[in-house]
């Protein structure tokens, strides 16, 4: 078992070929709190010690199961309860992402499904990481009190994303399990890459779960069939949103125009009234109207949208000017401009200032002033995916 470990610096690779002397070696060495109080108790696991035993039991309550009874179902609680921790940590973090199909949120997701499906496999049917998470609060909150400040934040977005992955869930096991004899007639043992994609397309199954699923009926996965899948699939998906990031504008009339000054407004109202999580997923405009996607985990209120609809209106009334400045990518994000995140730039870019309310990196076109825009009405805000919200109005 081991209790320690030492990594001796004493080289930097220079290339596969040359290893250059470290002016400074050193030695690096961790060992971790939980493994230390393992080893000075005498026990075999972390999952042995007080960090972990109560999470244990809240699974074995909530499943009807004891852990320690049986090797495969022991698997299944340990994930959980690794998983489970880690997620209500990041979720707690006043600086911590929400799930999300990108970057760290994506990882998040992972942790959360994983730990759903392993639920499943225990035998347990209903909402249970809200139980697990609570267990991890009372646990943690008194070294890490902002899992208390963030508590409703913890347990709205573990029950959002439960809720979310066990449908699917359920439907893509099925359809595994309907593809699984025609895919074992492969003598090579492969799930082809489409199949990968696909399960995760349909049913949000990340490719690791896919992997999981058929390392446990003997096959293996085509990653890099996968991977081919996914970049087609965002080069079309990149194809049909180019109007996205030139502002969604299906033609540069003078309406049009319009409403695309408008969608500024409406985002950074939006950022005022919902918080500094909001962020454009998308836009499409025409000269009847606009509509403007943005993350959100919730339906607005009424309240919420009329707040919105009178900010925006409040800044037309104002009649701001609205100004173009070209400068460097990293000038703008300093100056506060707001930019598409992923989306890639030039060197030089454009930014588009409202007054004193917006300031936002994009291409155009938009009016001189907002007291050209008219009135602004929200004419309805629902649902356009997972922790997505699409609004339409229309200027009067």
């Amino acid at each position: 078992m081991e209790i320690w470990n030492n990594v001796f610096m004493a080289y930097n690779r220079v290339d596969e070929k040359t290893l250059v002397k470290l002016p400074k070696q050193n030695v690096d060495t961790g060992m971790g709190l939980e493994r230390a109080v393992c080893i000075l108790q005498g026990k075999t696991s972390v999952y042995q010690t007080e960090a972990f035993t109560s999470i244990l039991e809240t699974i074995g309550r909530v499943s009807g199961k004891r852990y320690g009874d049986d090797p495969e179902a022991d698997r299944a609680f340990r994930i959980i309860a690794d998983h489970l921790r880690a997620s209500t940590m990041i979720l707690g973090d006043p600086k911590g992402v929400t799930p999300s199909n990108v970057g760290a949120g994506y990882v998040l997701r992972r942790l959360i499904r994983r730990a759903v499906r392993y639920g499943r496999k225990l035998g347990i049917e209903g909402s249970f990481l809200p139980a697990v998470a609570q267990t991890v609060v009372s646990i943690l909150a008194v070294a890490y009190p902002e899992l208390t400040a963030n508590h409703a934040k913890i347990m709205d977005e573990l029950a959002g994303e439960e809720a979310k992955f066990s449908e699917a869930l359920k439907s893509g096991e099925h359809e595994w399990q309907k593809l699984l004899p025609n895919l074992q007639k492969n003598p090579q043992m492969i799930v082809p890459g489409r199949v990968a994609f696909r399960l995760y397309d349909t049913y949000g199954f990340p490719i690791e779960m896919t992997e999981e699923l058929a390392a446990e009926a003997g096959m293996k996965v085509d990653v890099a069939g996968f991977e081919a899948e996914s970049k087609k699939h965002q080069e079309l998906s990149r194809a049909g949103s180019d109007q996205v990031f030139k502002g969604g504008l299906a033609d540069h009339s003078e309406v049009s125009t319009k409403y695309h000054t408008a969608t500024h407004l409406l985002q950074q109202a939006l950022t005022v009234v919902l918080g500094s999580h909001v962020a454009q997923k998308g836009s499409n405009i025409t000269t009847e109207r606009m509509r403007f996607d943005f993350s959100h985990p919730a339906p607005m209120t009424k309240e919420e949208l009329a707040e919105v609809e009178d900010i925006v209106n409040e800044q037309i009334k104002r009649d701001l000017p609205v100004t173009l400045e070209v400068m460097k990518l990293d000038a703008a994000k300093a100056a506060g401009a707001r930019a598409l995140f992923g989306e890639k730039y030039e060197e030089n870019v454009k930014v588009y200032t409202i007054g004193d309310f917006s300031k936002e990196v994009c291409g155009g076109p938009h009016v001189e002033h907002t007291g050209l825009l008219g009135h602004f009405h929200i004419q309805k805000e629902q649902s356009s995916g997972a922790g997505v919200r699409r609004i339409y109005a229309v200027l009067e």
